[in-house]
């Protein structure tokens, strides 16, 4: 059996996700990442998620990665409504937590996969990364970050191709969940559209289930149906 990675961990998603691929059995062991969990890691510390892989690095390899991480607000700062709410030092943060942080996991994890068989490195992302679908405007740094982290995701799957050509890298948009993330803009959700975690969670998993190696680089939502970039 191989390993599964979940980091992110003790967020809403991050928490179901861990306890469907427990309850599911097909991967020991499961393990599960976090800032504040038992085995910690912060994914803008480089030196952190050195040495979460090395800890890793030690039992089997993982054969699925889920990166269940993002930012979007914090206590001082929200999504941007205009170019002239721009603070650098935010959008420098945002960047940093949803696009950075997860190139620096890439860095250290996807040579611990399997260079033979179906693998799967998964980030959470967000169809406002999607160039083509930005019909509001706004939100300026988020729609920064998830589009840099869709490229990354796309970059990376054209060269962890040339080391296995089963590995499959995607960004998955897991719709509205009911975290502390999505908390301050609930009122807008159209009714029967606002998922809890365990439900994102199961959603996000028939997609992975779902996945072949021609959808590696690209943008899924949680009914497996393809975000343009």
């Amino acid at each position: 059996m191989s390993a599964a990675v979940v980091i992110g961990a003790s967020g809403g998603i991050g928490a179901a996700l861990h306890a469907a691929l427990v309850d599911e059995a097909s991967y020991a062991p499961v393990h599960a990442l976090s800032r504040s969990g038992e085995a910690p890691i912060d994914i803008t510390d480089e030196a952190s998620v050195a040495a979460a892989a090395a800890r890793i690095a030690a039992g089997p390899p993982p054969s699925l990665v889920i990166l269940a991480t993002g930012l979007l607000h914090d206590a001082r700062h929200g999504p941007e409504k205009s170019y002239r709410d721009f603070d650098p030092a935010w959008l420098e943060t945002v960047l940093r937590v949803n696009a950075i942080g997860p190139a620096l996991v890439a860095k250290h994890l996807l040579p611990l996969m399997p260079k033979q068989g179906r693998t799967v490195f998964a980030v959470l992302s967000a169809r406002i990364g999607s160039i083509s679908d930005n019909r509001l405007g706004g939100w300026y740094g988020y729609r920064m970050a998830k589009a840099a982290l869709n490229q990354l995701v796309r970059t990376l799957s054209v060269e962890e191709r040339r080391r296995n050509d089963r590995a499959i890298l995607v960004g998955l948009h897991p719709g509205t969940v009911d975290t502390a993330l999505s908390k301050p803009f609930q009122a807008n959700v159209r009714p029967g559209t606002l998922f809890t975690p365990d439900r994102a969670a199961s959603q996000l998993l028939d997609v992975i289930d779902g996945l072949g190696v021609t959808d590696s680089g690209k943008l899924f939502d949680f009914e497996g149906k393809e975000v343009a970039p």
